[in-house]
């Protein structure tokens, strides 16, 4: 590990963030992790350090798989459609990642193959018997996210694998009390199988020392030294699956996934190193030496940066993290996060499909409060920053400034820095070094703010529109100083608000695209003399009144929705009956009866069946998506009713020639089960 340095550093520093699953949108919370660490990112660069940004999809785990079974997609299916999503969804955002990988990707695979197999080369994975939850009703071992019961430290309702809704500890296998499966509700049974551990209590010394040295915030370490010293117990890193990276030398398991997921840190950025040419390049970062590892994370995945990240790292010999960043998480109104109480924000359907300005909203992400402190999202303070805030203070003193040399100079007059307001520049650039080094990111902004003032009191106090009249070489040398405090601004702000300052950049005379390779040293040179200005426009525009009622309903209506969900009285929008159709049309439609002669699962679709059917006529191959409801043995021999002069329509890559209808009956135990009209030849017509 490098030893602990401040920033702007010579040394090659890497910024990650945790991989989001790849089995849904994205919405608010993801963006507490995001923007800061894209800003964290950018102002590095304008301190002159050498960074690389990576990130990627988390691919595998029981996130992915339930969507998937949900969405009626193969897992592959669900992560390649959310992956896509985030690919088009950060650039929108103006988060601009080095390599976005997944951990699916050929080199995820092979790189936690090798770190797993060098884990156990060195003695830190053994084997053991292991009771795991086997629900009877499912008729399968379930995965620890498939299964929910009682934290054993704090007794709250937690999650097979992690206490979620208490104390945040990593849940060993088999240690859950009462577990009940998550599917049926049903109790699980316990069942005995071989799975594999990681040796996590012989790096409890290493861990103590390795989390009074690291950097990032205190949150991160102060959780983890806690959980340490508590004592720590031995990791299952295996679980019953098929959807994950094999483990080696036992096919039938894959590891957990947050074994492969941090690795996907590290196979993202061997990609990046290919993808510039470069192959070797990601050892600089991953193999001992001075390169620095920055992991900017969520507060509730502290346990795994922290305790088990860095001990697969020390015990497969890689360089470990030179800092972990964790943030506080997300409220909005005022309210837990939540999907289903209706707090939540979309970042497509509520904010950029609506055509608000990705930058506003990377402002108040990155500006709201302290990076460890939870983040309260409602749509009036965000329209209070950025009314108040970029409008009124930062928006007013660059067009004001700009517009005002544009109409009586059209270039830039001649002048000299006024020394007061050089010392204020420098003060700025050592206020935001110093934010960064805290990672702290909202003492920047607010610096930003303060500079923004000084220049409309400056602009203020001076009055050029008195002095253009009076001496107007005196109003060039006010204006001189006005640009070089807009300049200023136009280089501290690109981090959090990348277009807007592209915008000023351009009215000040540059091409738009410069103000990213602009550093922080450059904020101290003034505009040149006799410089072109660009045409001034407003860069930031206000949130009216009746925008913010529109933004506001919003969450007003999905909570209100929600809650009559949950009381049952929400009203559904039914589809209208379509046109009325003749006797004559229902009579085309052919029904009859059909015996269902094999029965096999379509590949790679969960819920697709292929059917050979006789329908007395001819066998036909049909497809249907029972295949979540009946196995294929149970439809095999059956005869049912079937919608024959459908016209053929491939699903699943097989061409259907028919549709059954389902029909089903309760037996005498209240279950449903399929009606058999096994009396009844093929081929038969419905009455």
């Amino acid at each position: 590990m490098t030893k602990l340095s401040n920033y702007p550093t010579k040394d090659p520093v890497l910024v990650t963030c945790g991989l989001p699953y790849a089995s849904g949108q994205m919405h608010i919370g993801h963006l507490r992790t995001y923007v800061p660490a894209d800003v964290f990112v950018r102002l590095l660069k304008k301190m002159q350090t050498d960074v690389v940004f990576i990130c990627g999809s988390d691919t595998h785990g029981t996130p992915v798989l339930t969507t998937a079974e949900a969405e009626g997609l193969t897992p592959k299916e669900t992560y390649e459609k959310y992956n896509k999503h985030y690919l088009e969804t950060f650039p929108r955002l103006n988060i601009d990642f080095d390599n976005y990988a997944t951990t699916d990707d050929p080199e995820n695979h092979a790189r936690t193959i090798q770190i797993v197999k060098e884990l156990q080369k060195n003695g830190y994975i053994y084997a053991k018997e292991l009771e795991t939850p086997y629900c009877e009703t499912c008729g399968r071992s379930q995965p620890d996210r498939f299964v929910r019961g009682t934290c054993p430290y704090c007794g709250a309702d937690a999650r097979g694998d992690e206490c979620d809704q208490g104390c945040g500890r990593y849940i060993e296998p088999g240690l859950i009390i009462d577990p009940r499966c998550v599917v049926c509700g049903n109790p699980t049974i316990p069942v005995t199988r071989t799975h594999y551990f990681l040796k996590l209590s012989a790096f409890e010394d290493f861990l103590k020392e390795y989390l009074e040295q690291v950097d990032g915030t205190k949150n991160a370490k102060n959780y983890a030294l806690g959980w340490v010293k508590e004592g720590l117990k031995d990791w299952c890193i295996t679980r019953d699956l098929d959807w994950g990276v094999k483990f080696p030398g036992a096919e039938d398991l894959v590891l957990y996934v947050w074994v492969d997921a941090p690795i996907g840190y590290m196979s993202s950025t061997e990609i990046w190193a290919k993808k510039i040419g470069k192959p070797k390049e990601w050892e600089k970062y991953w193999k001992p030496g001075k390169g620095r590892l920055v992991h900017y994370i969520g507060q509730d995945i502290v346990y795994h940066h922290c305790i088990f990240w860095p001990s697969m790292l020390k015990g497969s010999g890689y360089n470990l993290p030179f800092a972990i960043v964790a943030s506080g998480m997300v409220k909005v109104e005022g309210h837990k996060f939540s999907r289903s109480r209706g707090y939540l924000v979309w970042i497509l359907e509520d904010y950029l499909d609506r055509g608000l300005d990705p930058d506003y909203l990377r402002y108040y992400m990155a500006s709201y409060t302290s990076q460890t402190k939870d983040l309260d999202f409602s749509w009036e303070t965000y329209a209070d920053k950025v009314n108040n805030e970029l409008v009124a203070t930062i928006g007013n003193f660059l067009y004001r400034g700009i517009h005002f040399t544009h109409k009586h100079f059209k270039v830039v007059p001649k002048g000299t820095l006024d020394e007061s307001l050089r010392k204020e520049i420098e003060s700025s650039i050592a206020t935001i070094i110093s934010a960064v080094n805290e990672y702290e990111l909202k003492k920047a902004a607010d610096e930003i703010l303060r500079l923004a003032s000084i220049g409309n009191n400056y602009f203020q106090s001076q009055e050029p529109w008195r002095l253009i009249k009076e001496d107007k070489a005196k109003a060039g040398d006010v204006l001189f100083n006005a640009l070089a405090l807009a300049k200023a601004l136009a280089i501290f702000i690109e981090p959090f608000m990348p277009v807007v300052a592209e915008k000023v950049w351009s009215q000040l005379g540059f091409e738009p695209a410069t103000i990213h390779d602009a550093t922080l040293e450059d904020a101290l040179v003034p505009l040149e003399v006799g410089a072109k200005l660009g045409k001034p426009k407003p860069v930031i525009s206000k949130i009216e009144d009746d925008q913010l009622e529109d933004l506001k309903r919003i969450i007003k209506d999905r909570v209100k929705a929600a809650d009559a969900k949950q009381k049952g009285k929400v009203k559904i929008d039914l589809a209208p009956i379509k046109e009325t159709i003749s006797f004559d049309d229902f009579q085309k439609i052919d029904l009859r009866a059909g015996k269902i002669l094999k029965c096999e699962k379509v590949e790679g679709k969960d819920r697709l069946l292929k059917i050979e059917v006789d329908i007395g006529t001819e066998k036909r191959t049909m497809v249907t998506g029972l295949g979540h409801l009946y196995k294929t043995e149970e439809l095999e021999g059956l005869t049912a009713l079937f919608l024959v002069n459908l016209e053929p329509k491939k699903i699943g890559g097989i061409e259907s020639h028919g549709m059954i209808l389902a029909i089903e009956r309760a037996d005498k135990e209240g279950a449903w089960v399929p009606v058999k009209l096994d009396k009844i030849p093929p081929g038969s017509k419905a009455a």
